[in-house]
């Protein structure tokens, strides 16, 4: 820097100044790629719609035609005349009159050998009638295989066309074929108003409709000879010479034309088999457009990097006098800073104190639940002990008798009935417990079975059909068991007391997986819940019920947002409904 410093001033600007116009330079090349890009773009997204636009108007032009055959392989005079193989000038009349309605090239009728009996163009010098096109592909397609479509030069009128045949066929066979000639002269007429260049080419690369009339018959590449020899021996387009355009389609679209110019082609399949279509839009206006935005670019960019020069020499000048505004600002920026760390380590233990708040609430409220089904548990209890005592009291009886199988046979039934408590002592134990925060792979079976062990026999002894879901063994949620257990237990109570009153009532989880989803639908069959309530329902301290604290929905919300899922009162069942939504493992 001290260096650059201690040259003189002209130097200095002089330098400068080189930078400048080298950074423009450099600039405006950038750029000018970018905005040549982006034409390019734009230019193949507005040849391809145009694109679609003029196979459009192709495609309904040939819609038009190809059910004229269909129509008239029906049409008894014609049958007539193919079956006698008499030319009936009633016919003819009738044939031009449907080509002049139509606008249709020509239509006309060839018997079994070729030959035409009746032409649209019978009172004209150029008639078809009489004319042997046995050696025209379009007879062959349509006698051989039932019809086909053959773009060809006419033999006659020398005019081009695409011929539809279709074969005629009575009760003894096929007797003829109908030929209908779509000549393409107003499409050509309409493609010509637009600035473009739009052709169709066959499967060889032969232009057969083309904008441009003069192309019609050149070749997108150059041909093979012995291909070449087999279309010409076909007169399918005369003595055409089946020379090249010397044009370039680069496979993304960017074309070479053969003046040098730029162009943009799209192509489509036509609705022909082998045919495209070809539509070629000039592209040297928006690329030279694109190159002047470029230098307007670099200009102002030259400008703008001179002004910046300025600006950095002031304030170079201005820097000494900030330095000490910096260091202030520094000091203040560390005080602040010291602010915000301890701001967030208050905020941290803030939270780590509501999530302990929240696990106690949890517990509370697990422990409540407890209070609320111990008397179901209870009897869950004493049958196996009643069993017990009963069992106890036979192997005494029998062990007296000298009955000793018999004994062991009660004893094995009373150590089942053991393991039966100790399932359900276990189960209350694992709901009961503080600290069950850790989520991860649970079960779905294990926790529906706990839920199932907590509830039942409330339910049994309310009278109320409870329908639980086996899932398999493979189901397994990401979750905390005890916690899971617990929304389960709150939804199925608090469904319980809703239709405990109710005539034929009904509780039941559907299960369903969808997308990594496992949802559980906890129905009842309660007549919903009170729109006016609907929305305050996961409220702390909301609730319908008669003493109720409004936590159990609240804290179920907080358990399942907490796994990763979701619980949702859904308001548009006939019934109560509640939605549990689980990430599958």
């Amino acid at each position: 820097m001290r260096r650059f410093a201690s040259l003189p001033a002209w130097v200095s600007w002089l330098l400068a100044i080189a930078g400048i116009v080298a950074t423009s330079a450099l600039f405006a090349d950038r750029y000018h790629v970018a905005l040549r890009a982006q034409a390019i773009a734009t230019e193949r997204g507005e040849t391809t719609q145009q694109t679609r636009a003029v196979l459009s108007l192709l495609d309904s032009e040939l819609q038009k035609f190809r059910l004229l055959p269909v129509v008239l392989s029906e049409y008894p005079d014609l049958r007539v005349a193919l079956r006698s193989g008499r030319t009936d000038m009633t016919l003819n009349d009738k044939l031009a009159v449907l080509k002049a309605k139509t606008g249709a090239g020509a239509i006309f009728a060839l018997d079994r050998h070729g030959r035409t009996i009746a032409a649209s163009n019978a009172r004209l010098p150029s008639s078809f009638v009489g004319q042997d096109y046995s050696f025209r592909p379009y007879y062959r397609l349509g006698w051989a295989k039932g019809g086909g479509e053959y773009f060809a030069l006419g033999t006659v009128s020398r005019r081009p066309g695409l011929y539809l045949s279709r074969r005629i066929e009575d009760g003894d066979g096929p007797i003829g074929v109908i030929v209908i000639k779509v000549e393409f002269d107003a499409i050509e007429r309409t493609w010509r108003d637009r600035p473009a260049l739009s052709f169709v080419a066959d499967a060889n690369g032969v232009l057969l409709i083309s904008s441009d009339p003069a192309l019609r018959f050149r070749a997108l590449r150059p041909i093979d000879p012995a291909r070449k020899a087999q279309i010409k021996q076909a007169l399918q387009f005369g003595g055409a010479p089946l020379t090249p355009l010397g044009m370039t389609i680069g496979s993304d679209g960017l074309t070479r034309m053969g003046d040098g110019s730029q162009a943009m082609t799209a192509t489509l399949a036509a609705p022909v088999p082998g045919w495209r279509l070809y539509h070629i839009e000039p592209l040297d206006g928006a690329l030279q457009a694109a190159r002047q935005r470029a230098e307007i670019a670099a200009i102002l960019f030259a400008i703008l990097l001179s002004l910046l020069l300025a600006g950095l020499a002031w304030a170079i000048v201005r820097r000494r006098r900030s330095l000490d505004t910096r260091a202030l600002l520094e000091r203040e920026v560390a005080l602040r800073t010291g602010d915000l760390a301890r701001e967030m380590d208050a905020r941290a233990a803030a939270d780590l104190r509501y999530r302990q708040a929240r696990e106690e609430l949890a517990h509370a409220n697990r422990l409540g639940t407890l209070g609320t089904i111990s008397a179901g548990v209870a009897h869950e209890i004493n049958q196996p002990v009643a069993t017990i005592r009963t069992f106890a009291e036979n192997a005494a009886a029998f062990l007296v008798r000298a009955q000793p199988e018999q004994a062991a046979t009660n004893l094995r039934e009373i150590v089942a009935m053991t393991d039966r408590i100790g399932s359900i002592t276990a189960q209350l134990r694992r709901y009961a417990r503080r600290g069950v925060g850790t989520i991860g792979p649970v079960s779905l079976a294990q926790a529906m079975d706990g839920a199932r062990l907590l509830v039942g026999d409330q339910f049994r002894r309310a009278g109320v059909a409870l329908s639980l879901p086996t899932p398999g063994p493979h189901l397994i949620v990401k979750a905390g068991r005890v916690r899971l257990e617990q929304v389960l237990v709150n939804l199925l109570t608090n469904a319980l007391e809703a239709v405990r009153d109710r005539p034929d009532p009904w509780v039941r989880i559907d299960l369903g997986q969808s997308q990594g989803k496992i949802a559980l639908d906890v129905r009842d069959s309660g007549g919903g819940i009170d729109p006016a309530v609907a929305d305050q329902l996961f409220m702390p301290f909301a609730t319908t019920k008669a003493g109720g604290l409004g936590l159990g929905l609240h804290i179920a919300r907080d358990i399942m947002v907490e796994f990763g899922g979701t619980l949702d009162h859904v308001a548009t069942d006939e019934h109560t409904l509640f939605r549990m939504t689980l990430e599958a493992l």
